[in-house]
């Protein structure tokens, strides 16, 4: 094993007692055993966090932000996009998200219980229903020999039941789209593995969108004896809301027989006023095999001992099967349902059980209820808000396609004996943000015009472009605490895993956001960190991001209202920089022309930060909105270099579309820029944080190399489109690997955001002393396209060390985390950049021929014996 990994696996796995490894679970993935504690406590970050020095600095700011949530919170009666006064606490309980992509999901903990819910468009309930378990009955000739629910819990509810399944006798594996849960029974010599599939395949942008999972229940009988075994799936129908016990909910079985195959189940009518599910339907089902017996329980009370429910399981191994529905429920009671499927399994043999579950919300609002949206994969199942039974059905005749593509994917990345065990995991599980990250996925209505009333002829795009009738309206937030929809300067790092693996998502988001480029709200707001009043939307600036789902996303832009966004460098030059990205990778020259006149609006904005006429733009205050809080003065290392990458890729714009006046006026100013930038930020080593000459100026920061990163991930950065010396670049990422990583945290913990030259954190600001694990992820990407491999990988792995395996923060990746203690933002958008990572590795052959230097690591003859000890 690689870096750690047994002892890794070991601190995960050290309570396990059994020796089974389950029905084919796979080597890679995280694995942990259900009895495993993480001995480590992180705390949210919050507004008593924040040190005395910067809460000086920013104590009229912080007047404001208290006005405008007590307003928010108290009158308005709405959630804060950010709210500091009530983060989310961090529960190390989370496995991988149920459901396709834009349909909603619903997460399972690697203890098995169902504990976070995204039905409702971007709003997260945290909340674990504890009557929602699968449950296993074996039968011995005839006798009930052993019946358990398969939960190491024990409520003070259903004590009916029988809870405390031991933990040290089971694990759960997880390599996202899929997880796998390995139960072997104390003293039963049966093992079982329960396997879940949810249907997110790349390239694919049908089934993907189905709000669909699978769980297949492979049984193993070790005994001389043959043993009939059943398991039962219960639910309530709700999710553990005020709006269960609301009345007028109810139950029916159902029986659908399409193309030769049967599946029967049972449909959950959650008749709510604002997207109501019948889960519209939650539907937990299964597919009529020859042998296997499906009994069920419409109806049961989720209160008190439920004692009838256990016995009457136990009883023969099924349930009572009433006919018809459940009348609704009244005002204060909930409601809750069982399916029961059992089957024969012969001496020392096996068999399998399916269930499927799926939810039916076709229609959605966002919390101004202003407009009414439909879910993309209405397009295959209808709006009637009648398509649970069809989806079951087809998502259990089909979940075996589904899995053989899931497999033919990963199949490279895991069959690479390069490539160490940490990293396997850790670039399929953190995709688990493209469904689970408050996604919506829209189609797009006819009478829609999304180029912001700037036709074509003028500069501006079609009311609707073919990606997007076709493929649709697709957004995920920023963070499911930082509540806004297509965070623009995190998706810059994000839009690595949409581009490579759902192109035409990121392309009809690319086209979303160019529309509103040219749109303009003049409504007057008061931005929080200056007190004045700005414009909510300014023409020929890309939005922060296009709203929160508290209000009307699309309608309402830039729900971010800390600072007044028209002053942002580094927005429109992620977006130019994007659109050259993106037409690297898919060759879409009728994208790059609808791109084009919109890239040389937004570069014409930028051109008046250009104050001294060197080709370099100038910073002021919090110059860009990634590190927004991080204060910086003249020409800086991060939007510096950003406007430099971007001049270079409109060069490369202009040469693809022959024009050539452009080209000449870009190609000068790229010359005079990267003039200004060396003689303005590099001191010999590295780019200085800012060009101020103040103090903290000569700070090493840890993503000054992202404008670099960015060409080489476009397949530029050489001969004329060299924009940065190839020696510094590497001069530079090696002062950041020895300082940033090596030098923080003993080297374990990833990048540290601001690192002083003498080997001690920046502490000038909230972020200068963060880890920041999406940046982190694209830093690694530009080590390795540098050749620096080994370096990369160590550097990304201290960031997954820290969240997956020591924090407990499995498929809750956090924006930040500090050395010791505090977290913020949990489950957010920017680690996807890991997949920046891959187009990296991808790129390993062309990149040998490309680059002068030779394929080894710019590390110490000692740093590299560290390197080596830890990654092999």
């Amino acid at each position: 094993m690689d870096l750690n990994d047994s002892t890794s696996l070991a601190e995960l796995m050290d309570r396990y007692q059994s020796t089974e490894t389950g029905f084919g679970v796979p080597k890679d993935g995280w694995r942990i055993c259900l009895a495993h504690e993480f001995k480590e406590k992180r705390k949210p970050f919050q507004a008593k966090d924040v040190s005395v020095s910067n809460i000086m600095k920013h104590v009229a700011l912080g007047v404001r932000y208290l006005k405008w949530w007590y307003k928010k919170t108290q009158v308005e009666k709405k959630a804060p996009f950010i709210d500091m006064f009530r983060a989310v606490p961090l529960r190390q309980i989370y496995g991988a998200p149920l459901g396709g992509i834009g349909g909603g999901t619903i997460t399972r903990g690697w203890k098995g219980e169902f504990c976070r819910w995204q039905l409702n468009p971007g709003m997260y309930h945290y909340k674990t229903v504890i009557a929602d378990q699968f449950t296993v009955c074996l039968r011995k000739g005839g006798q009930t020999v052993y019946q358990q629910v398969l939960s190491t819990e024990r409520p003070h509810t259903l004590q009916g039941w029988n809870w405390g399944f031991c933990g040290e006798y089971a694990f759960y594996h997880a390599l996202y789209p899929r997880a796998w849960t390995v139960y072997q029974l104390p003293g039963q010599n049966v093992t079982l593995t329960c396997r879940q599939v949810s249907p997110v395949i790349p390239h694919d942008y049908k089934d993907s969108s189905l709000p669909v999972a699978v769980f297949v229940w492979d049984i193993e009988n070790k005994n001389d004896y043959a043993l009939d075994v059943s398991i039962m799936f219960t639910m309530v129908n709700g999710s553990g809301q005020k709006d269960d016990k609301s009345g007028g909910h109810w139950n029916e079985p159902f029986h659908l027989e399409k193309e030769s195959e049967t599946v029967s189940g049972v449909l959950l009518h959650h008749c709510t006023t604002v997207n109501p599910w019948v889960l519209t339907h939650l539907s937990f089902s299964f597919l009529q095999q020859c042998g296997v017996c499906i009994s069920h329980q419409t109806a049961f009370s989720p209160e008190g001992t439920c004692s009838a429910l256990w016995s009457d399981l136990i009883n023969d191994g099924r349930l009572d099967s009433p006919a018809g529905s459940s009348p609704p429920t009244q005002k204060g009671e909930r409601v809750a349902a069982a399916l029961a499927v059992g089957c024969p399994v012969p001496a020392h043999g096996h068999n399998s059980i399916e269930f499927s579950l799926a939810w039916d919300m076709p229609k959605m609002t966002f919390g101004s209820r202003e407009k009414e949206h439909i879910r993309r994969y209405t397009r295959y199942y209808g709006t009637n808000g009648d398509a649970g039974p069809t989806l079951s059905h087809y998502a259990l005749t089909h979940y075996k396609d589904w899995e053989k593509s899931i497999e033919e994917w990963q199949r490279p990345v895991l069959e690479d004996s390069s490539l160490p065990s940490w990293y396997k995991s850790a670039i399929f599980n953190e995709l688990y943000f493209v469904a689970d990250g408050g996604t919506v996925w829209v189609e797009i209505p006819e009478d829609c015009d999304i180029s912001g009333g700037l036709r074509s002829e003028e500069g501006g795009l079609p009311a609707q472009p073919p990606i997007v009738k076709e493929y649709g309206r697709f957004a995920y937030l920023e963070g499911q605490e930082y509540r806004m929809y297509n965070t623009y300067d995190v998706h810059f790092y994000a839009s690595f895993a949409l581009i490579m693996l759902w192109p035409k998502l990121a392309l009809s988001l690319q086209y979303d956001l160019a529309g509103s480029v040219v749109q303009q709200d003049p409504t007057p707001r008061t931005n929080l960190m200056t007190g004045q009043c700005t414009a909510v939307k300014t023409r020929n600036v890309v939005p922060h991001d296009i709203g929160d789902p508290d209000d009307e996303p699309w309608l309402r832009v830039n729900a971010y209202l800390i600072h007044d966004t028209a002053d942002w460098k580094d927005l429109n030059l992620k977006f130019v920089l994007q659109v050259y990205r993106d037409y690297h990778l898919t060759q879409d020259s009728q994208y790059l022309q609808d791109m084009w006149p919109i890239c040389q609006a937004v570069m014409e904005t930028e051109m008046k930060f250009d104050k001294d006429g060197d080709g370099l733009i100038e910073n002021s205050g919090y110059a860009d909105q990634t590190y927004d809080g991080w204060p910086v003065t003249g020409p800086s290392a991060y939007c510096g270099g950003l406007w430099i990458a971007s001049v270079c890729v409109m060069c490369k714009m202009a040469q693809i579309l022959k024009n050539d006046s452009v080209y000449e006026r870009y190609h000068s100013i790229l010359e005079r820029g990267s003039a200004a930038f060396d003689k303005l930020l590099w001191n010999g080593k590295y780019y200085n944080y800012d060009s101020s000459g103040q103090s903290l100026s000569n700070s090493v920061m840890s993503d000054q190399c992202a404008g670099h990163w960015f060409l080489r991930a476009s397949g530029l950065g050489n001969d004329e489109f060299q924009a940065f010396p190839k020696e510094k670049i590497r001069s530079a990422l090696k002062s950041v690997f020895d300082l940033n990583v090596m030098s923080f945290g003993k080297g374990q913990l990833g990048a540290v955001n601001g690192m002083r030259p003498e080997g001690v954190p920046d502490h000038s600001s909230v972020q200068s002393d963060e880890v920041w694990v999406g940046v982190v992820y694209g830093l690694a990407a530009t080590m390795i396209h540098e050749g620096m491999l080994e370096e990369g990988l160590h550097t990304a792995e201290g960031c997954y060390r820290t969240v997956w395996e020591r924090a407990g923060m499995a498929f809750q990746t956090p924006e930040a985390y500090c050395e010791k203690g505090i977290y913020r933002s949990l489950a957010y958008m920017r680690p996807l950049s890991i997949w920046a990572m891959q187009l990296a590795l991808d790129n390993r052959p062309k990149l040998a021929k490309d680059t002068d230097a030779p394929q080894t690591s710019l590390a110490t003859e000692s740093d590299n014996e560290l390197i080596k000890k830890n990654c092999h």
